[in-house]
């Protein structure tokens, strides 16, 4: 027998009112036992909760006879008083009722198990609870309205299409069909395929959107790294001084550029040392910017011509030239440090973060990552999970194209393709995966 789960659907703590969740079959007798009566579904009530001749608190009642409901089970909203008396005596109420408290993600989990979300939009509703910025709620909320599911359901039915045609010419040799019906479940392989390799090209924007664009600080010791820092922190967040080495370890600082999450470490200055603190630092410094999605070398205009050598070997083409301190030295020096970096094909930015401020390097920031996060042609994928499944039916269906003289082999590879796409949304097999999307849930969500 399914059990009838409960707990609070808002954080713990003092406020103005706390929501608590019933779902399962014995909802309607919950919601007798604590009311007298059961309201119209869907409307709100006022009612005194009571509890073995004990009033409990003053509510809004909301009954949802399943399968119209977030579960899809029969399932009962208290909003009660958010103190944490009136909290405990409804939970202790609940659990004397043969009530069970949810575990985390129970509650979507149901409605995944209910048909009422897919296991795309189960995800999407952890990262709508978890959205920090304008960029991460719209991810999220296209994902909950099913904007990836329908992509991966499309691919499923083209897939399903050509496994049709294929079958049709392993089973039905004799039958009357047209010779080709094979060959004619090629091109909308070959199609598929391109779609699956841009989607895969894409996989990164999805995770950067929703864990952050990783932007790291690199260069020497004393370069202005730290100083940067704080200027687009807007606060002091890495100890400025003029000793060489001040920095040791990593200093990440969330920040929102342009509606996106984005983080920016202050990594320490590159450079031999024979100190272990400090050499373990320049480790570390090194790690994080191999793994930014932006890496903005910093270089004191002044020092450029001592400095350049100890990181050169390890810039790459895209990363940015900070040219800092550039009050401090004639234009010529800063049109000098252009044409000897030019062949490296950095974006460079001349400054002086103690005179301009970090406007205008905010400023170009923001424009970057708007422009790599924003404006692609499909939904992005924001799981490992949907990387691998995706990376698997890639493979099959370049295997399926490949064998074009084995018609039975080609239909294996593409039902295995069909069966890796629709693993992403929990068509199909689903259980191998659930305890992983669901543990991350909060109680009562």
């Amino acid at each position: 027998m399914v059990d009838t789960i409960y707990a609070p659907a808002t954080a713990a703590g003092r406020a103005a009112v706390a929501v608590i969740r019933v779902s399962g079959p014995a909802s309607g007798e919950a919601v007798r036992a604590l009311t007298g009566n059961l309201p119209k579904p869907r409307q709100a009530v006022l009612r005194t909760l009571r509890h073995d001749g004990v009033a409990l608190d003053d509510a809004l009642v909301l009954w949802f006879q399943g399968p119209a409901s977030y579960t899809g089970e029969d399932a009962a909203e208290f909003h009660v008083h958010g103190g944490r008396a009136v909290v405990e005596a409804l939970l202790g109420a609940l659990s004397a009722l043969g009530l069970r408290l949810a575990e985390p993600g129970e509650f979507t989990r149901r409605a995944f198990q209910h048909g009422k979300l897919d296991l795309a939009q189960a995800e999407a509703v952890g990262d709508l609870i978890d959205a920090e910025t304008e960029g991460q709620r719209k991810q999220a909320l296209g994902q909950l309205g099913g904007a990836l599911g329908r992509r991966y359901d499309g691919w499923r039915d083209l897939l399903v299409q050509a496994l049709a045609m294929l079958e049709a010419a392993v089973d039905f040799p004799d039958e009357e069909l047209p010779e080709d019906v094979a060959a004619r479940a090629r091109p909308g392989l070959e199609t598929l395929k391109a779609e699956i390799d841009a989607a895969l090209a894409d996989i990164a924007r999805g995770r950067r959107v929703r864990d952050g664009f990783r932007i790291a600080l690199v260069g020497a010791p004393n370069a202005g790294k730290s100083t940067l820092l704080n200027a687009l922190a807007e606060r002091d967040a890495a100890i400025v001084t003029a000793t060489p080495g001040t920095t040791r370890d990593v200093i990440e600082v969330p920040l929102v550029l342009g509606g996106y999450k984005a983080l920016l470490a202050d990594t320490a200055g590159i450079r031999e040392t024979a100190d272990d603190i400090e050499a373990e630092g320049v480790r570390r410094a090194r790690g994080w910017a191999e793994e930014a999605d932006l890496r903005m070398w910093v270089v004191d205009a002044g020092e450029f011509h001592v400095k350049h050598s100890e990181h050169h070997s390890i810039v790459r083409a895209g990363d940015w030239l900070v040219i800092s301190k550039t009050d401090l030295v004639e234009p010529s020096v800063v049109t000098a440090i252009r044409a000897q970096t030019a062949e490296l094909g950095l974006h460079v930015v001349a400054l002086s973060a103690r005179e301009e401020g970090a406007d205008p390097i905010r400023a170009a920031l923001t424009e970057h990552v708007v422009q790599a996060l924003s404006g692609a042609e499909f939904p992005a994928a924001t799981r490992i999970r949907h990387a691998e499944r995706l990376g698997e039916a890639r493979a099959y269906l370049e295997r399926a194209l490949a064998e074009t003289d084995d018609v039975e082999l080609a239909a294996e590879d593409v039902r295995l393709a069909s069966r890796a796409v629709s693993r992403i949304t929990g068509r199909i097999d689903p259980e191998d995966v659930l305890d992983r999307v669901f543990s991350s849930f909060c109680i009562g969500k």
